[in-house]
């Protein structure tokens, strides 16, 4: 396990797991900021074939330590948003399954980093929001465009606009969260959750998020023209073969993956 400030990232076999630790409110300033960059470029440089994001304490984050916004000039504005969100794209471009786990109160810079997630799991008690109009912002991590491709564009300008929090029930029927979970045993069925995708064919995993992304850039043609280089690549893979043979030996279940 390591530590980078407010940051853990400890391995549960190929899962990969970064924790937000520091109570009680995780608070994202610079040195939450720097924690997470510096683990996500950790898993860049080395992937895993999982990552489950999570946090420590009675809530996921209560958001931005707004002292962080306090005397910026327009250009140092720019600057700040321009970080986040290339910390956004390291995430989003992880080649392994990406979950976040939200077992309460998740506002702005941590609902925005978990819709770079490519699944959001929430338990029943859990609220969301991105109140950014309080000081007069708009969410700049990513959030309003996330949230239109999960929700549509007029979901995600009231969620904004509004500044409202949302439980995890309205925002599972709005596509935003995939899956609610009891509130008891929260952590253990998300990590176990995360743990059975990172045990799955990870290359196969990997190409399934490239077509997805290339769907909402281009449409379903745009992704129809990757299928056969990156399906066809697959079948060079062990966990391809593996998979095929333990299939035809002993029947469906019985895969198992390398994962490279």
């Amino acid at each position: 396990m390591s530590a980078a400030g407010p940051v853990r990232l400890e391995h549960d076999g190929p899962l990969a797991v970064l924790t937000l630790d520091a109570p009680p409110l995780n608070l994202f300033d610079r040195a939450m900021i720097d924690g997470v960059r510096a683990a996500i470029e950790r898993l860049a440089a080395e992937p895993p074939r999982g990552l489950l994001v999570r946090a420590e304490g009675r809530v996921v984050s209560g958001g931005v330590n707004v002292s962080l916004f306090d005397g910026l000039s327009a250009q140092e504005g720019a600057e700040l948003w321009r970080e986040l969100l290339e910390l956004i794209a390291l995430v989003e471009d992880l080649p392994c399954p990406t979950v976040f786990a939200a077992h309460a109160l998740c506002l702005t810079a941590a609902f925005e980093l978990s819709l770079a997630c490519d699944l959001l799991l929430a338990a029943e008690s859990a609220r969301f929001g991105l109140v950014e109009i309080v000081v007069g912002l708009t969410p700049s991590m990513g959030g309003p465009q996330r949230l239109a491709e999960r929700a549509g564009p007029a979901r995600a300008k009231e969620l904004v606009m509004t500044g409202e929090l949302y439980d995890a029930a309205t925002l599972e029927r709005w596509n935003v969260v995939n899956r609610v979970l009891p509130d008891e045993g929260f952590d253990a069925a998300a990590r176990a959750f995360a743990l059975r995708l990172a045990h799955g064919p990870t290359r196969a995993h990997a190409a399934t998020k490239r077509l997805v992304q290339a769907q909402k850039e281009g449409g379903a043609r745009a992704a129809d023209a990757l299928v056969p280089q990156l399906g066809g690549d697959l079948f060079a893979t062990e966990d391809l073969k593996g998979a095929v043979r333990s299939f035809l030996e002993h029947g469906p279940g019985k895969a198992t993956y390398e994962g490279r």
